[in-house]
């Protein structure tokens, strides 16, 4: 019996903390992708993997029934992989040190000072961190409108250039058919001839015709 509640118990505990870090990857910066793994910048890629193995088996949906497991451990995959993209991984940390600097410009700090090693100075470099990383993202989103809005033009104007010359072609082909008319009406003019002397001959030579007939 004691057995038992003592498996129950500990069962018990293993949800606890499984619910714990639920909630942790959900409560911070998503876009973090060292905060969703609780790591810090420069570790090596080898305890990026074991962090998250061991992570993704604590959350991973099939092993618990908190409902809000597929939302963290998506953010916790995505966090990895950004970690292991040496491209976005570059831009995070780009990020991280931008905000950094920022926040030291802003309170005229040097790398020097006390301060810069204390935990108030950290929790306001992650806030800055976000502020940075959010910042870069509506930039990347405006600069992303801004090309699909210049492609949109150039795909207006090649598309009216397109019927511009569809037009002149159908111009040229209505031209080229109507060829034949124009030099007739010209000779017939040069000639001295009215436009309907060649019909009324015509009319004539057919009545003749059937008269004989």
């Amino acid at each position: 019996m004691a057995d038992e509640l003592d498996a129950e118990l500990l069962s018990i505990g293993k949800e606890l903390d499984k619910d714990a870090e639920i909630d942790r990857i959900r409560s911070v910066f998503s876009l973090d992708a060292y905060a969703v793994l609780g790591l810090q910048p420069g570790v090596p890629e080898s305890d990026i993997k074991k962090v998250y193995r061991a992570k993704s088996l604590l959350i991973h949906p099939d092993k618990t029934k908190n409902e809000l497991a597929p939302d963290a451990f998506d953010r916790l995959k995505k966090a990895q992989t950004v970690l292991l993209d040496e491209k976005l991984r570059a831009e995070l940390d780009e990020n991280i040190a931008d905000a950094r600097m920022l926040l030291m410009r802003e309170r005229k700090l040097t790398a020097d000072d006390e301060e810069t090693r204390g935990d108030e100075f950290a929790k306001a470099w992650r806030e800055k961190t976000i502020w940075v990383i959010r910042d870069n993202e509506m930039r990347k989103q405006r600069q992303m409108k801004a090309a699909m809005r210049e492609e949109g033009r150039a795909q207006r104007k090649e598309d009216e250039e397109i019927q511009e010359r569809k037009r002149k072609r159908e111009h040229e082909d209505a031209w080229e058919k109507t060829r034949d008319v124009r030099i007739n009406s010209w000779r017939d003019f040069q000639q001295g001839k009215k436009p309907t002397d060649s019909a009324d001959g015509a009319k004539k030579k057919k009545k003749k015709v059937k008269a004989l007939g």
